[in-house]
């Protein structure tokens, strides 16, 4: 999987995507945006680090963030739909977790959830990441495009 392959897919589909980036800080719109032409598929991304700005700016439920923290599966599934419904998407992307070296609110370092919302529903996955904190954000960056790659590969309706 490359970057490349996700903006050719989403070129050739006449789609665009959007993210909600927690622990990636913005490296899935950056790798997304490093491929020319990307202009024409990349809607914008939104890195909302601080739990908040979750809220406020991605529109996670804020009692879920109260009840759960910002590492749960159900934030990274409202940061894609926030996404994809702020920035005017066909597809979002949300991406939350614990890069490390600490565990963040109990949570062990590694554990990422990613988002995937799109025409049909939402997604998303849980994966436990080894590693540094640097290639717990690769990995993750790679592996929510993937994510993607593998929904843009279903013929359109």
């Amino acid at each position: 999987m490359s970057a490349q392959d996700v903006v050719h897919a989403l070129k050739a589909r006449g789609e665009t995507v959007a993210t909600a980036e927690s622990l990636t800080a913005g490296l899935v719109t950056a790798e997304l945006t490093s491929v020319p032409g990307s202009s024409a598929v990349v809607r914008g991304g939104l890195v909302v680090y601080a739990t908040d700005l979750k809220h406020t700016l991605a529109g996670v439920d804020a009692a879920l963030l109260a009840e759960h923290g910002a590492v749960h599966p159900e934030v990274a599934r409202q940061l894609a739909e926030g996404a994809r419904e702020r920035c005017g998407a066909t597809w979002g992307l949300g991406l939350t977790g614990v890069a490390g070296p600490d565990p963040q609110d109990g949570v062990p370092p590694g554990t990422v959830h990613i988002g995937l919302s799109g025409p049909s529903g939402s997604t998303v996955e849980t994966l436990t990441l080894g590693g540094d904190r640097d290639e717990v954000r690769k990995s993750s960056t790679t592996a929510v495009l993937d994510l993607l790659l593998d929904h843009l590969k279903i013929p359109v309706e």
